[in-house]
């Protein structure tokens, strides 16, 4: 089994309700997302996708995050908390229904709202 990993950031305002008095505020982060790919094969070129592929993939991603205000922002625009468990949710679904390789799956993602705290959502 191989995995892959790229790291990215986006910055973005966020309000958490029912948290946390604090988080409650209206505020926001530089958020750094790791993105884990895996599969068992490699093609006839010896990867198993190509880095560039994979960062086209996230930038698009992170286009539609960063400096937003991510409570009116879709996904979250429906009422979907804006939490790192669901950014990084998010992230994940787009990046796998962007993915080309059937063979190639994303295996976690993670992100980072501060340098000590993280979500990580792992898919199914």
């Amino acid at each position: 089994m191989f995995e892959l990993k790229v790291v990215t950031h986006f910055a973005a305002a966020h309000q958490l309700k029912m948290v946390a008095e604090k988080c409650e505020n209206l505020h926001g982060h530089n958020w750094k997302i790791e993105v884990c790919l895996i599969g068992e094969k490699l093609d006839s070129a010896g990867i198993l996708i190509d880095f560039g592929e994979i960062k086209q993939h996230v930038a698009r991603i992170m286009k539609r995050l960063d400096h937003r205000f991510l409570n009116e922002t879709p996904p979250f625009n429906d009422g979907t908390p804006p939490s790192s468990e669901n950014i990084a949710q998010f992230v994940a679904t787009e990046l796998q229904a962007a993915l080309r390789k059937p063979a190639v799956k994303v295996s976690r993602v993670s992100a980072w709202e501060s340098d000590n705290a993280c979500a990580t959502y792992i898919p199914a």
